[in-house]
Formats: structure tokens, C-alpha cells, sequence
């Protein structure tokens, strides 16, 4: 749907990392973030990193402690200012929308997944979009436009192939 209008160049040069974490356990997850951040930190082929939790955080409010404990972790390392996480799940609600608004399927996906980012290539990236800070009211637009059946349709069909 091409809500990040910068991920296109970055999945074409394959310079994307998918990790799938089969773990429930609270800290071996934290302890694949952390393995996953030290690795991008020495290795710049790599631009940006999906850690993908297919077990333990399926309830929304899991993963929202997972997402919280992440960002805490990622602060301890050392790692404030050089990556950021994005945060995606199947329930992905945002803070004061009702639970079926189609807003909410700009940061849905068929797993919970941390995305890890370098902050240096997205300041990059926003710096060479005009308007930049639209982006996100664009993809809410976009998508209460296309309407929840076919938002709810897009994501089912993410799991089947």
C-alpha cells in the first residue's frame, strides 16, 4: 500500500533483514532484539531489521509491554539516537480510536513484528519528501478511504501467500 514511501528502494536493493523470533519467553525475545541491534550496529549492509513474533505476544496488550520493554532496552544499550523501533501487529489499535476504524491497518500485519530502523536514513529519507509530516493523516486517509472490508481483505491476503 506504500504507507512508507521509503521502504520501496530498501526492499528492491534487498537490504532488509526478516527474523522469525518462535520464542514466548519475554527475555529471549528481548535478548533476539538486543543480538539483532548489536549485529545491525557492525554491519551497515543491512539497512533495517523486521523481528517477527509468530508465538506470545498474539493479544495486542502483550506485545504493547514487549513494544515498551523494547524501547527500554534499546535506551540501556546505547542505541538511543542510532535505531528506532516501528511497531506492527494484527491488532494494532491506536491510542483513542475505536477498535474497527481502518486507520488502524496502517500498522497491522498478519504477525507482531519490531522494526528496527536507523535513524540517520530516516532523518535521510524525510529530508528528500516534501511535507513530510503529512504522511501518516495520508496513510489514515488512504485507508478509511479503501474502507475496513477491504483493509481487513489486504491483510488476510498477507497470510495466505
Amino acid at each position: 500500500m506504500n504507507f512508507c514511501p521509503f521502504a520501496k528502494p530498501v526492499v528492491e536493493s534487498d537490504a532488509v533483514s526478516y527474523s522469525v523470533i518462535n520464542e514466548r519467553s519475554l527475555e529471549h525475545c528481548l535478548q533476539a532484539l538486543s543480538d539483532e541491534l548489536n549485529r545491525l550496529y557492525g554491519d551497515n549492509s543491512v539497512e533495517t531489521s523486521l523481528l517477527i513474533y509468530p508465538v506470545g505476544f498474539e493479544a495486542f496488550d502483550d506485545y504493547l509491554e514487549l513494544a515498551g520493554i523494547a524501547d527500554e532496552l534499546l535506551i540501556e544499550e546505547g542505541f538511543e539516537g542510532i535505531f528506532q523501533l516501528a511497531t506492527f501487529h494484527p491488532d494494532y489499535c491506536f491510542d483513542g480510536e475505536v477498535y474497527d476504524d481502518a486507520a488502524n491497518y496502517t500498522n497491522r500485519s498478519p504477525y507482531p513484528i519490531l522494526h528496527i530502523l536507523r535513524e540517520a536514513s530516516v532523518e535521510k529519507a524525510l529530508e528528500s519528501v516534501a511535507n513530510s509530516d503529512k504522511i501518516p493523516n495520508r496513510n489514515i486517509e488512504f485507508a478509511r478511504a479503501k474502507g475496513l472490508v477491504e483493509m481487513k481483505a489486504l491483510l488476510a491476503d498477507c497470510k495466505r501467500t
